[in-house]
């Protein structure tokens, strides 16, 4: 009786080993990944994610990574959005756009690198980051050349700009459509600034190009090229004495704490670019690659007519912050940028046409 319960009681264990192992003789089961494997399409741990899609947002087949400097909800990234929804619409859901905001991926020289190199595929930046990989970009941001905000919109819409646009292809990205946040003024940091004379000997942070150094110097200040995530502390050290902005971008960046002097010289009214890098296009079907094109067209007065609405909000922001706004001797500080404004425009027989354009639409 004894070796029949000893005899029973190895079969049973017998069994329950098989049971764990799987319970059959043929080829075992793939090892499970480690519980701390990442998928293999799952980005890397320290990989900023993009902003989560707005709600009812369309995600296509394909999704083009996009930098921006500004906030999610600057008017810029609200237009990112709308044409990557038309775009999914447009392509029958072939594509999208994920945007990174807020200097995810980098600040804009750095984003527009990586498009060239092809390391990402869109980003939107100012015009003044393009010059240095096409020179004759320097005539859209160089400060009066506009008479108004409706004037810029309708150069940007009229496709006269195509000439200019195609330079940047050798650099490996393609200009998609500008737009324009409108008129950039002086904010400060001790006092208002309304003369040349009251700007002289200040250190005013600027776009980094030499055009819009070259701007500041002019109308009496001194200009400082400077990334504008350091803007704030840099005013509020004294390392510098105030800044140039759009008055949303001004408010968005919360700088009226620092600079609460808000002085309407409206000197400039410098385009961002939307770029795509040249391979990501290629690869695209002529029928897409229409599509695209087409959508980005299409925002152009979305964008417009959303910041035409946001800025007397945005006035009303900074009133409420304590900001004080002062009227500017804009034809003195004219005046002193006509010199950089005719060396500009005559650089070469593009800039030439450029200009002459921008007087057409006038």
């Amino acid at each position: 009786m004894k070796k029949s319960i000893i005899a029973l009681l190895l079969v049973l264990v017998m069994a329950l080993s098989l049971a764990a192992c799987g319970g059959s003789s043929s080829a075992p089961a793939a090892e499970a990944p480690a519980a701390d494997a990442p998928a293999a399409d799952a980005p890397a741990a320290d990989a900023p994610a993009a902003e989560a899609p707005a709600d009812g947002a369309k995600v296509g087949a394909t999704v083009l990574r996009c930098a921006f400097n500004q906030t999610i909800d600057n008017p810029e990234a609200k237009t990112i959005q709308k044409i990557s929804d038309d775009l999914y619409d447009a392509t029958e859901g072939r594509y999208s756009i994920e945007i990174y905001p807020s200097e995810q991926l980098g600040d804009q020289a750095s984003t527009l690198e990586q498009v060239n190199m092809g390391t990402l595929e869109m980003t939107m930046i100012a015009n003044s980051v393009i010059e240095p990989y096409a020179p004759d970009f320097a005539i859209l941001g160089t400060p009066y050349v506009y008479d108004s905000v409706e004037h810029q919109e309708r150069l940007f819409t009229s496709g006269k700009l195509d000439e200019l646009y195609a330079t940047t292809e050798a650099s490996n990205f393609i200009v998609l459509s500008a737009y324009s946040l409108g008129p950039r003024n002086l904010y400060t940091r001790d006092g208002p600034v309304t003369t040349p004379e009251e700007l002289k000997g200040l250190q005013i942070r600027v776009m980094g190009s030499d055009t819009c150094v070259a701007m500041m110097n002019a109308m009496g200040g001194s200009g400082v090229t400077m990334g504008q995530g350091d803007v704030y502390s840099a005013i509020q050290t004294g390392t510098l004495d105030g800044a140039e902005n759009n008055i949303i971008t001004y408010v968005d960046l919360v700088q009226y704490e620092v600079a609460p002097y808000y002085n309407y010289t409206g000197h400039l009214m410098i385009p961002d670019e939307l770029v795509i890098n040249t391979a990501t296009f290629a690869s695209m079907s002529p029928e897409d690659q229409a599509a695209l094109k087409q959508v980005c067209l299409d925002s152009i007065p979305y964008m417009f007519d959303l910041c035409e609405e946001l800025r007397a909000d945005y006035v009303e922001k900074a009133t409420e912050k304590g900001v004080t706004f002062s009227d500017a001797d804009v034809p003195a500080f004219q005046a002193l940028c006509q010199d950089l404004i005719n060396s500009v425009a005559n650089k070469d027989d593009l800039s030439k046409s450029v200009y002459e354009a921008i007087q057409s639409e006038r």
